[in-house]
């Protein structure tokens, strides 16, 4: 769709300017949407090896859970893993992937898990729970890649619209624009020169 402006050679040089500005504006948003999908692709793959892993070590530690429990009286399992004096909290920091900011999930630990006696419980809770706290590392990366994903794929949404826009809208119309002011001024010129030799021949009748 042609652009209201004004046929003039002021705006039709604007206008180069401005699809020039278009055109280099489109080339580094379509080399930011691959890189994007790039990285998107990748994480993907990592997402699904972790969340395998995860869902893996999740598994062998429920076992390992209802092994303890079947060893033992029910009660002193619920006794023993009731007031645990270990405390987590997770602190988020932030990186750039293509200026996109993506959170960085750091923890922080005080106390211990395991605050039982050893007479009442079976060597199966004790592994258990210490593959239950090194489950804790995987499930934070696991959280992060997905958040980043997440992040990437909604700033890879904003790019192919804009992109689809440059493509598909702005640079269309300012050329449309321009061929039409060009088509005009030369029109304009014609008709000026048009008025010039019949002005040239009445002077010298």
């Amino acid at each position: 769709m042609r652009l209201a402006v004004s046929a003039t050679r002021m705006q039709m040089m604007r206008l180069k300017k401005r699809l020039a500005m278009a055109k280099r504006g489109h080339k580094l948003l379509k080399d930011k949407q691959e890189e994007l999908m790039r990285q998107i692709l990748s994480l993907i793959e990592e997402i699904r090896t972790h969340r395998e892993k995860v869902e893996k070590e999740t598994g062998r530690i429920l076992g390992r859970f209802a092994v303890a429990r079947n060893a033992y009286d029910p009660r002193f399992l619920d006794e023993a893993v009731m007031l645990p004096t270990k405390r987590v909290s997770v602190s988020v920091e932030t990186r750039y992937i293509l200026n996109i900011r993506v959170p960085v999930f750091k923890k922080e630990i005080s106390g211990k898990t395991r605050c039982y006696g050893f007479a009442k419980t079976s060597g199966e809770l004790d592994f258990a729970l210490a593959e239950l706290d090194g489950l804790l590392d995987s499930l934070l990366v696991l959280a992060e890649k997905e958040k980043t994903m997440e992040l990437l794929a909604d700033e890879l949404g904003k790019t192919k619209r804009r992109v689809n826009a440059l493509e598909y809208v702005v640079i269309p119309d300012i050329e449309e624009t321009v061929k039409f002011i060009g088509l005009k001024l030369s029109e304009n010129e014609r008709g000026n020169l048009t008025r010039l030799m019949r002005v040239k021949e009445i002077i010298r009748k």
